[in-house]
C-alpha cells in the first residue's frame, strides 16, 4: 500500500524517481504553495511561476532530498527562496521587508490553510473597522498604492498626517489582534508598498 501521507515513505519515492509521489505532491501542495507565493508577490502568474520553479528544481534534484526532513518545510522555503532570489532581481529587499517576509514563513510553517485564511478575513474586517479618515488614508495607501506624498496632495493634507494616520491604523490593528496579524496585514499589502 502506497501511503504519501507518510513524509520519509514519500520522499524515498521521489528519490526513486516513482511520479506517482511527484503527482501527489503537486496536487497536495500546488494550489496551497500558489496561495502563499500571491501573499508574497501579488501577483498570480509570478506566483505560479515560482511555484512551478520550484517543483521542477525538487524534481531535478529529488535524489538530494533527506528522507527526515519535512517536505512542507521544504516546499515553502523553497518558495520563499524563490521569491527571494527573484524579487532581487529587480529590487534590494529592505530589512523590514525581510522581517516581515521572515515572519510571514514562520507563521504559514506553522498555521494550516484555514486558520491562515480566518486571520486575513479577520484583518480585513479591523481595516474596514477603522475610523473613517484613518481608513481612508490607510486604504490609499495601501490597496491603491498612492505614495504619502501623492496622498498628502489628494487629501490637502500634510505629509506628517498621512504618516500618522498610517501609524495609527497599523497600531489600532495591532492591538485589537495582535503582532502575528500585523505581519499579515503588512504583507496582504506588500507588493503595493514595494513598487511605491
Amino acid at each position: 500500500m502506497t501511503d504519501f501521507n507518510d513524509n520519509v515513505f514519500l520522499v524515498e519515492q521521489l528519490k526513486k524517481g516513482d511520479e506517482k509521489a511527484y503527482m501527489y505532491l503537486l496536487s497536495h501542495y500546488h494550489k496551497r504553495l500558489c496561495a502563499y507565493a500571491q501573499t508574497l508577490i501579488n501577483d498570480r502568474s509570478q506566483a505560479e511561476d515560482i511555484v512551478q520553479n520550484v517543483f521542477l528544481k525538487t524534481w531535478r534534484f529529488r535524489k538530494k532530498l533527506d528522507s527526515y526532513f519535512s517536505i512542507k518545510s521544504f516546499l515553502y522555503k523553497s518558495v520563499y527562496n524563490e521569491f527571494l532570489s527573484t524579487y532581487r532581481k529587480d529590487k534590494a529587499v529592505t530589512l523590514l521587508e525581510q522581517k516581515y517576509m521572515e515572519s510571514l514563513y514562520q507563521i504559514v510553517e506553522n498555521t494550516d490553510d484555514a486558520a491562515i485564511a480566518k486571520m486575513i478575513v479577520l484583518v480585513k474586517k479591523e481595516v474596514q473597522r477603522l475610523p473613517p479618515k484613518c481608513k481612508h488614508v490607510f486604504r490609499l495607501s495601501k490597496e491603491d498604492g498612492l505614495t504619502n506624498i501623492e496622498i498628502a496632495e489628494c487629501l490637502n493634507i500634510s505629509i506628517k498626517t498621512v504618516e500618522a494616520q498610517i501609524t495609527k491604523a497599523f497600531k489600532i490593528i495591532r492591538k485589537k489582534l495582535g503582532e502575528k496579524y500585523e505581519t499579515i496585514l503588512f504583507l496582504l499589502f506588500y507588493a503595493q508598498k514595494a513598487n511605491v
